[in-house]
């Protein structure tokens, strides 16, 4: 039976940050909650000047352990690799900027969104391009990455345009910057700390491009309802509780202000 939750929200000052609790369960588990993630891609997944996991990922998941009342352990595995460690029994949940697809939903169990992302584009200052349509004329140059969402979209959906593959985003974001291409299509994140390395030559629209909004899941060992239901069950209460907002002005407090401003809605905003 779950206890009646009430909802709190602590900052603790320990090198660890931020930790969240919105309630707990029941539980007379003492079993690690162990979540894996790469620690590539800050600020939700990264490493501390210490070497220790640090990130949005990672409040997150002991948020969850919190309300699970268990404690935590962070496993840094490879990209590659994350799937592969539910099936095997290394780890119990992937927490890592996962994208819900119906390839991955082949192989594992998928919680509720609780992020939104899209695609946007870096632009060079010296282009006429303002929007993503406005790419899609003979002329017009686009750098995309090789393998990523962006190159597909822009090889389906701009097929008057000349559009460069290219293996570095940051190969990509030189082109722009040195005006050799009008537009690079990558994640918001990625675009705007770029556009902040190259003020002085790009733009940014930061305006998702129609039909790229992904929603990112929490992945679990497939079959195992009643863990994917508590996991659920956390979102919702964290998201009531305020807990993705206070971390969002915690980490993307600059990113989300750049959002306000321009009419967008963030990552969180679901």
């Amino acid at each position: 039976m779950k206890k009646l939750i009430t909802i709190f929200i602590i900052t603790l000052l320990l090198f660890t940050g931020t930790l969240f609790a919105v309630g707990e369960k029941e539980s007379t588990k003492a079993d690690p909650l162990v979540v894996a993630m790469e620690l590539q891609y800050p600020p939700f997944e990264m490493s501390d000047t210490a070497g220790n996991p640090a990130g949005i990922s990672i409040e997150i998941a002991y948020a969850l352990g919190e309300y699970l009342n268990r404690p935590v352990e962070i496993e840094n595995i490879s990209w590659t690799g994350l799937i592969p460690s539910l099936q095997t029994g290394k780890a119990d949940i992937i927490i890592s900027s996962m994208t819900i697809t119906e390839e991955r939903r082949k192989v594992v169990d998928f919680s509720d969104p609780y992020i939104k992302s899209g695609l946007t584009l870096l632009i060079a200052k010296a282009s006429p391009v303002k929007t993503f349509d406005d790419l899609n004329a003979s002329g017009r140059i686009v750098a995309v990455k090789s393998g990523t969402t962006g190159s597909q979209v822009a090889r389906e959906k701009l097929t008057q345009a000349d559009v460069r593959q290219f293996d570095e985003v940051a190969a990509c974001v030189l082109e722009v910057s040195q005006g050799k291409a009008d537009a690079f299509i990558y994640d918001a994140l990625t675009i705007y700390e770029n556009h902040k390395k190259h003020a002085e030559t790009t733009r940014l629209n930061i305006q998702s491009i129609p039909g790229t909004d992904g929603f990112w899941g929490m992945a679990i060992k497939k079959g195992n309802e009643e863990f994917l239901a508590d996991v659920n069950e956390f979102i919702k209460e964290f998201q009531v509780s305020g807990g993705f907002n206070v971390l969002a002005e915690k980490f993307l407090g600059e990113q989300k202000a750049i959002f306000d401003q321009s009419g967008v809605p963030f990552f969180f905003d679901l």
